[in-house]
């Protein structure tokens, strides 16, 4: 896979009071994503060609992916594949990647979701709502020890695109 061809298409920034070392491993251990996660278990092999898999509450794979990019504490880049039938076929793989930065007392994660073709705004929308959501009951956990409790589904207008395309969402 060639990474040069991905363009961003979903960039978030966010300050956390913590160390790269304890973002790091909330982005990548099981333990803390089910807090910030809605449940959902990240279950990652740190090396580049390694399994990334972010399994839901019953435990069955939601998302699967590659570790593409692996440099602890400071940048994982993985592909993001949503277990929804033909989503990969007929949109392509989606890149994530997170960036951890010291900056100052804080650390800057930047989260960077990146498509090799263009991908319909509608469709980005589940990203787009998705993504601050986590993000921000990731920034909890780790500043008070309480996540976030954000219900939330896919937004409708995302699954009307999806099915337009003929795409199954549970």
């Amino acid at each position: 896979m060639n990474i040069d061809n991905f363009k961003p298409a979903i960039v978030y920034t966010i300050y956390i009071a913590s160390t790269p070392e304890k973002v790091w491993q909330a982005l990548t251990t099981a333990e803390f994503s089910r807090k910030y996660f809605s449940g959902f278990a990240v279950e990652a092999e740190l090396r580049v060609g390694g399994a990334f898999v972010a399994r839901a509450p019953d435990g069955s794979v939601h998302i699967s992916g590659e570790v593409i990019e692996c440099d602890p504490p400071r940048r994982l880049t993985i592909t993001w594949n949503v277990n929804w039938p033909a989503l990969v076929e007929k949109l392509g793989p989606t890149l994530v990647t997170y960036e951890i930065e010291q900056a100052g007392n804080a650390v800057r994660l930047t989260l960077i979701q990146a498509h090799d073709r263009p991908i319909d705004d509608d469709i980005l929308s589940g990203g787009r709502q998705g993504w601050p959501a986590i993000l921000s009951s990731l920034k909890s956990l780790l500043e008070t020890g309480e996540a976030l409790v954000i219900k939330m589904q896919p937004p409708q207008r995302m699954l009307d695109a999806l099915k337009k395309l003929g795409i199954a969402t549970p």
